[in-house]
């Protein structure tokens, strides 16, 4: 199973956050003095299974509640003693194994560590509401293990890989081998017929299994038989010609499309991924190299060759396609001690003697079931599918990291392109073989090299465009093209950097610079310009705030609305609370990190608040007071009262800072700006009696 600190994060998060909504916890922000992640936070590379057994340290055990002693065993307490804060520290102390677990590269260590913190803590049978016990040590440690746990994905985002992942895709093996579908005669006996004339190199046979996988791919799971076949129009002829040079029958390709549908992001409830289903010691043994960036089960060519080197291991063990299939799906192991148990070396022999797992059982009978279909489309319905087309591209080596941001820019394409094209990518970065002093041998291709595809025919135009930018700046740097009205200035606010390290970047005339004006692009062509930013200020969560808000969900609210009220975007709000879609039904609490503005901006605007406090203060105290003298109080009828401030939205402010730099609130501000929700920069708002 791949390791992902992402997937991992999702489940300690929502398990914290069920928590803190059954403690009914208050709508705070708290800024935490423990725990925080050092301020870099590198991403180290997964080993394979075995390699990182060995290297990292053996993970505590997951603490378990032991069963209370009876009361005439029970040893007394010293009257001392603080359970709160024994248990606390040995929280602390999970908590810091994880921290240099972490460091030292042992993920997986470090990952056991954070659950044993979080399950110590949540398993500890006290109760977390500090109002019933007057106690909120455990609720600030709750925090304190959200913020450190969560900080590390944010530090980790800020060194341009982070911890985001690819969308994977569930497996469609795994709803079909769950059912007992039933046989349906008519559906029998067609097929029966259809396979006399169906030519195949793999041996077909009709039984009630096999009959009830078609009627189930016929009724309930069409859509997943449909959309199978045309995604396999992609890959299918480099699929079958990897298989015919590896000398396997050509139809195992309905393996492939009974275990992924095709997919490269198929992942199985049991940690089996892409399109050939490994497990990912398996892949191990068979070439498919894993790390913290790639995955090469998800390659469909890599995978392709694999597989179809395992398939032919099996069949030359077993001597039988159903049993090579059979063994592709619970291990050799299993198939070899049910061959031995019964004396049968033939797979229906083994299945009528319930020999092999459930799941195996139904893992051939439902690959036949596809490729009787899928030979026969007229006679299922499937003739009107549509086949994609394979995708052409162009493969260049690299051997330097890259944001595909910047390739994606340096083509003219977009990211979701390049992420299309190369699968087998993790992160948002290509693999780090610069930050490596020997070769890395955990790659197949042995040269620390890269294959990044590239759309057909865009080869030469990205090196000559990459060519540009630094090597050790090509996961930061961005290239972007000028629109009608933009200049220098407007540009490095977008990106969080100067104008003159933008047109020291593109060398640009001094002139140029003072007056900042852009260069005139030449007729029928664009300007484009180097943008050069600092490592971290690109990524999003760069610029938000370590400490953390526990926001109170109200009636109407919205993953839009209040993502907007406190100037963050959907994506990371559904980040941090785990959330799938944007719906936020039966959540009553949202965990958030405020936006804090560049240094620069928030002096001003503090420079802005103060003059605005100042000429209050001035104004109050020029106001007569009902005995006629002057009061440092207006009241409501004084001009300073009734005030209007028209305040220019800055970069990095929201709706929440700029209400509290006036000490109003959010929802007076959206009263009095039209129910505004989304702030730009140069918007000016209006606001009514400022305090």
């Amino acid at each position: 199973m791949r390791v992902s600190s992402h997937s991992y994060l999702a489940t300690v998060v929502s398990a914290a956050l069920a928590i803190m909504l059954a403690a009914t916890l208050a709508c705070q922000t708290t800024q935490k003095a423990a725990f925080l992640p050092p301020s870099q936070a590198n991403a180290p590379a997964i080993t394979n299974a075995s390699s990182a057994r060995a290297s990292s340290p053996p993970a505590p055990p997951q603490q378990k509640a032991a069963a209370p002693a009876p009361e005439s065993q029970a040893k007394p307490q010293s009257p001392d003693a603080d359970p709160v804060a024994d248990l606390i520290a040995r929280i602390e102390k999970e908590y810091q194994a994880g921290q240099d677990n972490y460091q030292a590269g042992h993920l997986e260590a470090a990952k056991q560590n954070f659950d044993n913190a979080f399950n110590l803590l949540l398993g500890s049978g006290f109760d977390l509401k500090s109002e019933d016990t007057g106690d909120d040590r455990l609720e600030k440690e709750l925090d304190r293990l959200l913020d450190g746990v969560n900080g590390l994905e944010l530090a980790a985002l800020q060194q341009g890989d982070g911890f985001a992942e690819q969308k994977s895709e569930p497996a469609p093996i795994d709803e079909a081998n769950e059912l007992t579908p039933a046989v349906d005669q008519n559906v029998k006996a067609k097929a029966e017929a259809e396979i006399k004339s169906t030519h195949s190199d793999l041996p077909l046979m009709m039984t009630d299994q096999v009959a009830g996988f078609i009627n189930y791919f016929s009724t309930r799971g069409r859509g997943t038989v449909e959309r199978a076949l045309a995604r396999s129009g992609r890959y299918e002829d480099m699929i079958r010609r990897t298989l015919k040079e590896e000398g396997v029958p050509q139809d195992l390709i309905y393996l492939a499309q009974a275990e992924s549908g095709f997919h490269p992001l198929a992942v199985s409830r049991a940690g089996a991924r892409g399109m050939w289903q490994f497990m990912g010691s398996r892949a191990q043994g068979y070439g498919l190299e894993r790390s913290w960036w790639i995955d090469d089960r998800q390659d469909p060519e890599k995978a392709t060759r694999a597989a179809a080197h395992h398939l032919k291991d099996l069949y030359n063990q077993f001597g039988d396609w159903y049993l090579a299939m059979a063994a592709y799906n619970s291990g050799p192991g299993t198939v070899q001690s049910a061959v031995k148990r019964t004396g049968y070396a033939d797979f229906w022999e083994l299945y009528r003697r319930n020999v092999l797992p459930k799941e195996t059982r139904n893992y051939v009978p439902i690959i036949v079931a596809v490729t009787i279909m899928a030979k026969n489309p007229s006679q299922y319905g499937l003739d009107s599918v549509i086949k994609d087309k394979p995708v052409p591209y162009d493969t260049v080596k690299i051997d330097y990291p890259i944001d595909l941001r910047l390739a994606a820019e340096c083509v003219d394409a977009t990211t979701d392109d390049l992420l299309d094209l190369n699968p087998s990518l993790l992160r948002m970065t290509t693999p780090k073989f610069a930050d490596s002093r020997v070769a890395d041998s955990r790659f197949s291709d042995k040269d620390n090299k890269f294959d990044l595809h590239l759309p057909a025919g865009t080869a030469e135009k990205f090196q000559s465009a990459v060519a540009a930018i630094p090597a050790d700046k090509r996961v930061w740097w961005r290239y972007h093209k000028v629109q009608a009205g933009e200049t220098l200035a407007s540009i490095a606010r977008t990106y969080h950097t100067t104008p003159k390290a933008i047109a020291e970047a593109n060398d640009f005339p001094a002139a140029d610079l003072k007056s900042g004006a852009l260069p005139e692009p030449t007729p029928g062509s664009e300007t484009r310009l180097i943008i050069p930013i600092a490592p971290g200020k690109q990524a999003d969560t760069s610029t938000y705030a370590r400490a953390t808000t526990h926001y109170k969900v109200r009636k109407g609210d919205t993953l839009a609305t209040v993502a907007a009220n406190f100037g963050v975007s959907e994506k990371m709000l559904r980040s941090w609370n785990r959330l799938k879609g944007d719906s936020l039904a039966g959540r009553k609490t949202l965990y958030l990190h405020l936006p804090v503005a560049p240094r620069g901006e928030t002096q001003a605007a503090n420079r802005h608040a103060n003059s605005r406090a100042s000429s209050l203060k001035t104004a109050s105290s020029k106001t007569p007071s009902k005995s006629g003298r002057s009061s440092g109080t207006p009241t409501a009828r004084t001009p300073a009262a009734a005030a209007v401030v028209h305040h220019k939205v800055k970069q990095g402010e929201t709706l929440y800072s700029i209400a509290s730099s006036y000490n109003t609130t959010v929802q007076a501000l959206k009263k009095d700006n039209r129910d505004l929700a989304t702030l730009r920069p140069g918007m000016i708002l209006i606001v009514h009696n400022p305090r």
